[in-house]
């Protein structure tokens, strides 16, 4: 009885012992998470200013959205272009920089820690600004374009239609992290398969294609999955290196919230910022919903 009474007590302390190391998190869930998503929903269905109690209004915000704000098509618009353009290419420049590293030599170490540093700092606000400088018509870029092409002097990377693609290039360039799931999938695909290709006469094309590839395909997926998501939520990029402009041709979705919810003249709209993160949240599902569903297509599960 004695040994069956430690025990329990013993089991009661564990359990004391998780619940308290376990307390941050849980408040901090509680506080930063679930209480404010409970309360934005609330706010959607409100006309709220911060400043006055909220005005329960039901669908009119929502109503708005898709009726009379064309603004939100444009920011979604954008948005969408962004993240179908940028996800792909930084996941194949990604994987492309992953199969260079994958060879160990005395310096692959340091070129692994020198590619994922971009994406330690990239969405830093010096980053941002930096990348600013770098694209204006006097700055390094154009710098370095005037002595390759001595046709191109002071070329305008913040017009209507080049605009985006600063942003794009500043995310293919943080593709660190990517690139280290792709090498750590690399170091996982057995050697013997590649032996048994070379035995058979396939060269190192073909075995990329019909090995290498095939085997990365949920790694693939996976990279597919978090940096959509990570496109549909970019935010300090448009804001600090275009503010959306201009004409609105860089205002990603996630800025044009901000705007709505925190104005720099007039009212705060933070019932109509919070339709608005709702309806991108749903977004967001239905992307990450597809891609899943799309799986099956072309995902290698052996």
């Amino acid at each position: 009885m004695d040994k069956k009474k430690n025990f329990r007590q013993w089991i009661g302390q564990e359990k004391v012992a998780g619940y308290v190391f376990s307390l941050p998190f849980i408040i901090g869930f509680l506080m930063f998470m679930l209480i404010p998503m409970i309360l934005s929903l609330y706010f959607s269905f409100c006309k709220y200013d911060i400043q006055t109690p909220a005005k329960f209004i039901g669908l009119r915000n929502y109503i708005n959205i898709f009726t009379d704000d064309t603004s939100f098509w444009k920011a979604l618009r954008v948005t969408c272009y962004y993240a179908l353009i940028g996800t792909p290419l930084k996941v194949i420049f990604a994987l492309i920089i992953a199969l260079i590293l994958a060879k160990d030599t005395k310096l692959t170490g340091f070129y692994r820690a020198a590619y994922y540093l971009p994406s330690i700092i990239g969405g830093s606000v010096a980053v941002a600004i930096l990348w600013r400088r770098m694209f204006e018509p006097t700055g390094t870029i154009n710098a370095i374009l005037s002595v390759v092409f001595p046709g191109i002097t002071n070329f305008n990377w913040f017009g209507e239609g080049s605009a985006i693609w600063v942003l794009i290039i500043l995310t293919v360039w943080q593709f660190g992290s990517s690139m280290l799931i792709f090498l750590s999938s690399l170091k996982q695909i057995n050697r013997e398969l590649y032996e048994a290709a070379e035995v058979d006469g396939a060269n190192k094309w073909r075995q990329f294609w019909k090995i290498t590839l095939p085997l990365l395909t949920p790694t693939i997926f996976f990279n597919l999955v978090q940096q959509t998501i990570n496109s549909f939520l970019a935010f300090t990029q448009s804001k600090l290196i275009t503010d959306g402009q201009p004409n609105d041709s860089t205002l990603f979705y996630t800025l044009y919230v901000y705007k709505k919810a925190f104005p720099n003249m007039g009212k705060s709209q933070m019932g109509y910022a919070s339709a608005l993160a709702w309806i991108m949240l749903i977004i967001i599902s239905a992307v990450t919903a597809l891609l899943f569903w799309s799986r099956s297509k072309w995902v290698y599960e052996d």
